[in-house]
Formats: structure tokens, sequence, C-alpha cells
């Protein structure tokens, strides 16, 4: 029974056959041996039920079904030249959708350069991704990631350091009034704290709270830190907030110094196989250029 031809790569092998004339050229174009190309066109010939070249002592010439595949894959070729060349003109422009992701309480310390990248490619529509989900970008979620914790390792991610992220316990001005601030983390007792429904352990503040303050020193619990941030405006109690964080919340105050045990890093990730690209460059470059600091 006649089967068809599933790979282009079936097509592509007899199409080098056919416009070079023997199998040592198109075995050289592959970077294979001669006689790999040799099993596949009879593989081939045998799967269509059809004679595609005329073998002869210099080489190899097409029948009138091998001159009929020649001429389709040929036309095949370079539409496909044409469109990569499209793709590319394409990303040269910088136009078209740029998918950024990051956990939502880093989605305000972004906007500053996704706005001046805005000014700088407005054709590149930005669109900022913010939740705790961390986004696969082997699957085309994303573009470009920020992600803060531990380092990424898949090995298909290009991962750069972003910078180092400093954190402690901010309060209001009344509850430092009501309160004061800390001497250290060892001295705590009669002050009251804020913390994440859930024990997120991975980041060093709530670990060290989860570990160290008794339950009926929590007096409110909250599913984001942006929850957090405004009941410590309100007076509530203590919040750990990175700086990055803290600094879109001016009313709130340091009572303590960032303990060098509760640094951390933030990750710049995306994916090899578009790093390159011109627009992900630009986007990052930028970031790098505005934030990284």
């Amino acid at each position: 029974m006649k089967q068809e031809l599933k790979h282009w790569s079936d097509i592509q092998i007899a199409f080098l056959v056919a416009k070079y004339g023997t199998l040592s050229k198109a075995a050289t174009e592959l970077e294979v041996h001669h006689s790999t190309v040799l099993r596949h066109i009879d593989a081939i010939e045998s799967r269509l039920g059809c004679k595609l070249f005329q073998r002869h002592p210099r080489g190899y010439t097409p029948t009138e079904a091998g001159k009929l595949l020649f001429e389709e894959a040929q036309a095949t070729e370079q539409r496909l030249e044409r469109l990569v060349g499209r793709l590319a003109g394409q990303d040269k422009d910088l136009s078209g959708p740029l998918v950024v992701t990051t956990v939502s309480t880093l989605a305000p310390f972004l906007m500053p350069a996704i706005r001046k990248f805005n000014d700088l490619y407005p054709k590149v529509q930005v669109e900022l991704v913010a939740d705790a989900r961390i986004f696969k970008l082997e699957y085309g979620e994303a573009h470009v990631s920020l992600r803060p914790g531990q380092q990424p390792t898949d090995a298909d991610y290009v991962v750069q350091h972003f910078k180092d992220t400093h954190t402690t316990f901010y309060a209001s001005s009344d509850y430092i009034q009501r309160h004061g601030t800390l001497a250290s983390l060892k001295q705590f007792k009669g002050h009251k704290f804020l913390n994440l429904s859930e024990k997120k352990n991975n980041i060093p503040a709530i670990r060290w709270t989860n570990e160290n303050v008794p339950a009926e020193d929590i007096s409110f619990v909250g599913s984001e830190y942006s929850i957090l941030a405004h009941d410590a405006i309100n007076g509530l109690g203590l919040v750990p907030l990175s700086q990055d964080i803290a600094c879109q919340y001016p009313k709130l105050i340091a009572v303590l110094p960032p303990p060098k045990e509760w640094e951390d890093n933030l990750w710049l990730v995306t994916h090899r196989d578009i790093h390159h690209s011109p627009k992900v460059q630009a986007f990052t470059k930028l970031l790098k250029q505005e934030l990284a600091v």
C-alpha cells in the first residue's frame, strides 16, 4: 500500500538529490553520510510506490515523478524563505505582543520601565501578567519573567541575576508612636505582626515570622503583600517588605535595618529560543538600565 510522506525532511532529502544530482553533494548539505541519503531515498520510493530517480554512473537524474517533487519542494522552500524573512523583519521593527510576568507585588515596580519602553517602541503591545504562578516560558506563556526567590534551574532558560533584594519590617508612624521600633529580631516582645495566609517559608522574612512569632501576636493575615501593606498603613502591625515594594507605600517607615539573613534575589528569565530576539533584548536591556540598581 502506498503511504504518504509525513515529514518535510523526507521531501528535503529527495529535493537535494534532485538539485545536486548526486548522493554525496546532498549528504554534504545535510551533514550526513551518503549511505544515509541512499537509505532514505530507497525508503521514500518504497513508501510512494514510484521511482523518483534514474541511477547512472554519474549520479541521479529525476524521473517525471522526481521532477514534480523537485518543483513543488523548490516552491515550498522559497515560500518558507519569504516567510522567515517577513518574520525576521517584523521582529526587527519591534512590533507585536510582548508578555511580561512577575508576582503581583512587583507589578508597580516594573511600570516606570514599561512606560518608557512603550514610549520608545509604540508598536510593541506589552502585556504584564502578575501572578504567583510560575509561567512556562517553553510553552510560550510569556516572553520575559522577573522572579524573586531561588534561581530557576531549567536548562532551556537564560537566567540573569537582576538585583539583590533587602527586606525588613515596616510600620505606620501611628504604630511606631504607640509601640516603638525594633531593637533587633531577638527583641520583638509587645509588637504585633502581619503575615501571609499561605506559609511561604521560601521567603526568609515570612519563614522567620512563622518560626518565631506566637500566634497571639499575629494581628492579621492576608493573601497578598499589598493587603498587608495597607493594613500596616492603618496601624495594625509590622509588615515584612522588600525595599522595592516598600517604596510604593511612602507612609510606611522601616523599624529595623534590613537583616543580612533576609537578603534575597530577583532573577530575569527568558527562554533561550527567543532570548536574542531584538524585542526581548530591547526590553531586558531597558529593564536593567532603569531598575537593576
